[in-house]
């Protein structure tokens, strides 16, 4: 590819940064693709797809083991790993050559290729061709974290690794109290594994609604999987096959891998963004934006996971739909990052949208809760001692929806409808007016009548 001028140039081929080249594009403005790797990003490639599937792959055992109450015999069943990736590895490379196939469809060009900036207007390619840009866009999203080094941390390895490994660990330890340690736990138990999970801190799933922490903890030790909190792993020694984590705690633990997933990192290093001029966020160590995505620099842009802002793959999808609607099509859009639906893919899952209890309470005066704990009728034959959570936060001076917060099977699916009506504004009374579906879980959204607490904050005198 000769040296060649562009009206965008967008670092990196995941998510947010192929959205905003697909519609920039369509705008009738020259786009290229600087992607290093892959396309498809963390998510399509490490992330969220492949994580997903895994997901499915360890639901089953959980289907085999409630089928005996409805009725079915059936033989022992057994698990082999290297289909399962082989499996997903195959999907992965379908979704990667579909986002190749959808950019150049749409009029962008693709180099596989590093692109760093020489100045503000100019990025030199890995392949030794330089690009000469009216506006870039920076979309190289975000990386594992191992936090501070300690003696063994070669032998430990993060999210990025966990979809390669040649053989099933028979025991992992997972360092980290967050959705991708939780995930990755209940994966691997689910596939059969014995699984410690250690977390600096007094609870899991920090930044949730206590509720919901305390009710995933206790499903999570229910169905075997060691949770220990307040506690960190300070050295890691490998013995043949094996490891020995110790912890700060004084005990140690044997396993057969160590991961750790303790938080990420946006991919600002090595970009020569200190040539362009463009900021990090001293806060986040993400690229400072503002609420059109775009940097110090006027010209230069940034969406997703490098910004630190929400990383969420939808989020970047927004932001670089956004980004391109409002540079190529001439109409300015600014994402709204509130009330955001997410989804935790712990078994069982979390789905949550809209404040916590905690957030709630510092926000406004009069707060009432409504919460149901209780068993599905599925467990009524299954055997399952797992429960079901839902919570709604509900301001009562208002009556709006601040908050919901799910845990139980298919809350991701429910939570992104819920979210609808958080955006929505919907009252307590719109929920109540609207028909329950009997018998399903989701029925108790809509009939819950009485708060579980009442909240009342004096004003300060």
């Amino acid at each position: 590819m000769a040296d060649l001028d562009v009206d965008l140039c967008v670092i990196g081929g995941g998510s947010g940064g192929v959205r905003a080249a697909r519609i920039a594009a369509g705008y009738g403005a020259s786009v290229l693709i600087a992607e290093e790797y892959r396309m498809g990003g963390t998510c399509v490639i490490r992330g969220c797809v492949p994580k997903k599937l895994m997901v499915y792959a360890s639901h089953v055992r959980h289907e085999l083991d409630d089928a005996a109450g409805f009725g079915w015999t059936i033989p022992p069943a057994t698990f082999d790993w290297s289909t399962l990736i082989a499996n997903k590895d195959r999907e992965i490379a379908r979704l990667e050559a579909a986002y190749t196939f959808n950019a150049e469809k749409a009029g962008a060009r693709i180099a596989k290729a590093r692109a760093v900036f020489e100045d503000p207007h100019t990025l030199r390619l890995s392949t030794g061709e330089t690009v000469k840009a009216k506006y870039v866009l920076i979309a190289t999203g975000g990386a594992p974290n191992h936090g501070e080094p300690i003696p063994g941390i070669e032998h430990v390895i993060s999210s990025n690794e966990v979809f390669h490994l040649p053989k099933f660990p028979k025991r992992i330890l997972i360092q980290g109290g967050g959705y991708i340690a939780l995930e990755f736990a209940c994966i691997f138990a689910g596939l059969g594994a014995d699984v410690t999970v250690v977390y600096r801190g007094d609870n899991i799933l920090r930044g949730f609604d206590n509720d919901v922490r305390a009710h995933v903890r206790r499903e999570m030790e229910k169905a075997g999987i060691t949770i220990l909190t307040g506690c960190i792993v300070t050295k890691v020694e490998k013995h043949g096959d094996a490891y020995t984590s110790h912890l700060s705690s004084g005990s140690s633990i044997a396993s057969d891998q160590v991961m750790f997933a303790i938080g990420r990192h946006p991919n600002v290093k090595g970009l020569g963004l200190e040539k362009a001029g463009v900021a990090l966020n001293p806060v986040n160590g993400g690229i400072a934006v503002n609420e059109f995505s775009q940097t110090s620099v006027p010209h230069i842009f940034a969406v997703g996971d490098v910004t630190q802002r929400i990383n969420l793959t939808p989020v970047a999808i927004r932001e670089g739909h956004a980004f391109a609607d409002s540079i190529f099509g001439n109409k300015p859009i600014k994402v709204d990052h509130s009330n955001i639906p997410t989804a935790v893919f712990t078994q069982p899952e979390v789905g949550t949208v809209g404040l916590t209890e905690t957030e709630a309470l510092a926000q406004y005066t009069h707060i009432d809760i409504y919460k149901a704990d209780f068993r599905s009728l599925k467990a009524t034959l299954s055997g399952s001692e797992s429960r079901v959570l839902m919570k709604l936060i509900v301001d009562a001076s208002t009556d709006r929806v601040l908050g919901c917060h799910i845990v139980g099977p298919d809350a991701g699916e429910l939570i992104q409808v819920i979210g609808i009506a958080v955006k929505m504004k919907a009252t307590k009374a719109d929920f109540d007016a609207t028909m329950a579906v009997h018998p399903t879980a989701a029925e108790e959204l809509v009939t819950m009548r009485t708060p579980s607490a009442r909240h009342v904050r004096q004003a300060a005198e």
